[in-house]
């Protein structure tokens, strides 16, 4: 969808939806925007289930891995472009390593590429991942939470879902290099956690 001469203040009023620049321009002094919309904060997180692999493997065929299933914990789903990528590789190892402190032992935590299962094994193999990378290979998952990008890749963006299905924070362009947006995800975690009752 192309949006062209809409004030940004009617598309910031737009619950729910998220306003995403394309790279390259139409013509000269039109930029070509996306709209996508996903869960807010607030909003029930749409139910899932896909195909899985950690560092142990690939998941059974018959057992995919399903958000329902984790409702009463929080869950951080991590939607990312491709694995073995510089900025891939960096943001999940930063999860791995520092995991204790970024989410705790009671929180789930998965990964969601368009990336094969097989692909997601080696990788998750590589850096050790003990969490589940997913994969979406027709991005209908990540459609579903704004996170899909015209050229067949998952925009890097993150979801803290609540014990109670609901999500808790949202991040729609997540920066797998900078601090302050692993800090906001902990404090988020935390706050969800705290909150489970």
């Amino acid at each position: 969808m192309r949006i062209s001469h809409l004030p940004l203040a009617f598309l910031a009023l737009a619950g729910g939806m998220a306003v995403v620049p394309a790279m390259a321009q139409e013509s000269p002094g039109k930029v070509k925007a996306i709209l996508q919309t996903g869960p807010d904060v607030g909003q029930r997180a749409p139910d899932f289930s896909l195909p899985w692999a950690n560092r142990d493997g690939i998941g059974p065929i018959e057992s995919p891995y399903q958000l329902a299933s984790d409702r009463g914990k929080t869950v951080v789903v991590a939607f990312y472009p491709r694995d073995f990528t510089k900025g891939c590789t960096a943001q999940m190892r930063t999860f791995a390593e520092q995991y204790d402190s970024l989410f705790g032992p009671n929180v789930v935590v998965v990964g969601i590429s368009t990336d094969s299962v097989a692909t997601h094994r080696r990788f998750a193999e590589s850096l050790g991942l003990q969490y589940r990378l997913l994969s979406d290979p027709e991005q209908r998952v990540s459609k579903q939470y704004a996170s899909k990008d015209p050229d067949g890749y998952n925009r890097r963006t993150i979801y803290v879902v609540g014990p109670d299905g609901r999500v808790k924070f949202r991040n729609l362009s997540f920066n797998a290099l900078d601090p302050g947006d692993y800090a906001e995800l902990r404090a988020a975690v935390k706050s969800s956690t705290r909150g489970r009752s």
